[in-house]
């Protein structure tokens, strides 16, 4: 692992391996930190591993506040240029960036079929939500009539609530900075939308119904959850309070390994982050590989292979975490020493260690 202190802005970028090309998105919040920039790149060495890719697992972080997102994104795209001109470094957009925001960048293509919108949202958007649904459906053989917690209502939140309704789900709670909303019978999805399109984050409190701490949604009985925010949220304390039956991350590394283990301990299916998320890496590679034309034909391969390695990880006597770690630990011993990847999956610290 290289983490490199940025020059022109607060942050750093995170190489877990020393290779040719690395990748991995660029996340901007005023409290992220060097090991969260760490953990994440591990995450993306795992999700590359596991569509069996040869490249390495990278992660920027920026610290800013919202007010000066333009001029930290504008000083950071100039410092990277080399690096992306040399494809060292490839990045994309994550928590509190969008795909615009890299437009300064060599080989940023206006016409990229993952940078077009589809009823307003954009495809890399748009695919990664549906790689977490489609994770979730495969882990309960089906959606229709399942009900699902969703951690957040922002781009990737959003996705995942509109593609799980499409086929057939409740969502029976939602949180976000506001708190926690929740009602058995399903929330009005609808509403929810046309509120936050004018009052942010906000919503949750517009909807006539009591507004618990967002933490609530954990403990919501659901066939679903998904964490949608930042690492190491799954902890041993909050993993014995996980009311849901399967656990469908749209958060990287939302697992600490004592809340992998107490999830298991009570029987909860723990999907791996890794490939729940790795819709939009699976549309940008098939794009570069000529392999999507549109929407449609990125959406149809990232159903595909989500479903493809979640129903295999299933299989694994360990769980279907462990399974995918396997699948992504066998591919990288065919081009990496064992020692690179001594710390192991990518799992968050308990608080306080």
């Amino acid at each position: 692992m290289r983490i490199v202190e940025l020059a022109s802005v607060d942050g750093y970028i995170a190489f877990d391996l020393d290779c040719p090309t690395s990748a991995g998105g660029t996340r901007l919040a005023p409290d992220v930190t060097r090991g969260e920039a760490g953990l994440l790149a591990r995450a993306m060495t795992y999700k590359l591993a596991v569509l069996g890719e040869r490249i390495g697992g990278a992660k920027a972080v920026l610290r800013a506040e919202p007010e000066n997102r333009a001029a930290t994104l504008a000083r950071y795209c100039q410092e990277i240029t080399p690096l992306v001109e040399k494809s060292s470094f490839l990045t994309a957009s994550d928590l509190g960036t969008r795909t615009q925001d890299f437009a300064l960048l060599p080989g940023y293509r206006t016409d990229s079929v993952m940078h077009q919108e589809v009823g307003g949202e954009l495809v890399d958007t748009m695919v990664t939500g549906l790689g977490v649904v489609v994770a979730a459906e495969t882990a309960l053989g089906g959606l229709a009539g399942r009900t699902l917690a969703v951690e957040g209502f922002g781009k990737v939140g959003g996705a995942v609530v509109r593609e799980a309704t499409r086929r057939g789900a409740r969502i029976v709670a939602l949180s976000t900075l506001y708190g926690c909303v929740a009602d058995p019978a399903g929330l009005d999805v609808t509403a929810l939308e046309e509120l936050r399109a004018e009052h942010g984050d906000a919503c949750v409190g517009l909807l006539g119904l009591p507004v618990r701490p967002a933490e609530a949604l954990y403990e919501v009985t659901a066939d679903v959850l998904v964490p949608g925010a930042r690492t190491g949220t799954l902890t041993a304390a909050r993993a014995a309070l996980v009311g849901a039956r399967v656990i469908a991350p749209a958060a990287n590394v939302p697992y600490t390994a004592a809340g992998l283990r107490t999830l298991a301990e009570r029987g909860v299916v723990t999907l791996a982050d890794f490939v729940c998320g790795a819709g939009a890496t699976i549309g940008y590679l098939a794009e570069r590989a000529g392999q999507v034309s549109d929407a449609d034909s990125a959406g149809h391969l990232v159903e595909e292979r989500v479903g493809r390695l979640t129903g295999a990880a299933l299989e694994h006597p360990g769980g279907p975490f462990t399974g995918s770690s396997a699948v992504a630990e066998q591919f990288l011993a065919t081009w990496r020493d064992p020692a690179d990847l001594s710390d192991g999956p990518p799992l968050a610290p308990e608080p306080g260690r």
